[in-house]
């Protein structure tokens, strides 16, 4: 677990919340020069619960989810689910992608993210 808040409640001002950054695998950039930055804010003493702050600059990446529901916060991005639907997200959005499913995010704009993980 990476620079985790206590297991207390807490709040947090995501737009201003510090991001670090998350390497991306070259072979996931389809195109442009992407670059992601993250937080995790809170995990379950199991490792199960995932939460967290994620943003990721405009360019083209695939991706393999986990089971995740997250709303945009900023920015925008068409996510292609492999076999199945093309959402479209920006600000205030809420998403759920399956674990397992193959993505193609085409990043318009800076998107920043809060998500919710449960492996």
């Amino acid at each position: 677990m990476t620079d985790s808040f206590p297991l207390a409640s807490f709040s947090l001002h995501v737009p201003d919340a510090d991001l670090v950054p998350e390497p991306l695998d070259p072979e996931q950039i389809v195109s442009g020069a992407p670059e992601v930055t993250g937080k995790v804010v809170h995990e379950s003493a199991d490792g199960r619960q995932v939460r967290g702050i994620w943003q990721i600059t405009p360019g083209v990446v695939t991706d393999t989810e986990a089971d995740e529901m997250f709303v945009v916060l900023s920015g925008s991005a068409t996510i292609e689910v492999e076999g199945g639907p093309t959402l479209r997200v920006g600000p205030g959005d809420l998403a759920v992608l399956r674990a397992g499913d193959r993505t193609t995010w085409t990043v318009h704009e800076a998107l920043r993210k809060v998500y919710a993980i449960s492996l």
